[in-house]
C-alpha cells in the first residue's frame, strides 16, 4: 500500500490501545499488510448485522457511527473501529458510513494473523492487552 509505512500511519496504529505495546517494525508489518481504501461522501463502510471481518483506521475523511438510523459517534482521522473483529467474526453492532469522502486502512482478521503468526511475541503482547482490557474495572451506571 504506498505510504503504508509513512510516519503518520505508523503513529495513529501506535494509538489504537491494542497495537500499542507494538514496536514500530510490528506496526509497519500491519500497514503494510492491511489495505487501503477510498469512501465516497454517504457511503456505507459497513453494515449493522453484517459479518465482522477487519479492523479500520480512519486516515482522512470523518465516518458516522449510527444506531436505529440515529448517530452515536463520530470518526476523524486517527479514530478506529473493528478491532475486535480481529478476533472473532461477530455481526457488526453498527452502520458506519462516510461524511465526507473517507480514507481507511483495513485490515482484515486472516491478514492480520497471517502477517503476526512468524511473531510470537506480537501474539504475546496482544493477549496481555486483551487481558488488561477484560480485568479493567467496569464502570457502573451509579458512577
Amino acid at each position: 500500500m504506498p505510504g503504508s509505512g509513512d510516519s503518520t500511519v505508523l503513529r495513529m496504529l501506535g494509538s489504537v490501545p491494542l497495537f500499542s505495546s507494538l514496536s514500530e517494525r510490528q506496526r509497519k508489518t500491519l500497514a503494510e499488510t492491511g489495505k487501503e481504501r477510498s469512501y465516497a461522501a454517504g457511503a456505507s463502510i459497513v453494515k449493522r448485522g453484517d459479518k465482522g471481518v477487519g479492523f479500520y483506521l480512519v486516515l482522512d475523511g470523518k465516518a458516522d457511527v449510527r444506531k436505529d438510523n440515529k448517530s452515536v459517534a463520530a470518526l476523524g482521522p486517527g479514530q478506529f473501529f473493528g478491532e475486535m473483529a480481529l478476533f472473532d467474526e461477530q455481526p457488526r453492532t453498527a452502520d458506519v458510513v462516510a461524511e465526507i469522502p473517507t480514507r481507511c486502512l483495513v485490515l482484515s482478521s486472516w491478514e492480520f494473523w497471517g502477517a503476526l503468526s512468524k511473531e510470537p511475541e506480537v501474539l504475546r503482547s496482544l493477549m496481555q492487552e486483551m487481558v488488561r482490557r477484560l480485568r479493567a474495572p467496569v464502570p457502573t451506571l451509579s458512577e
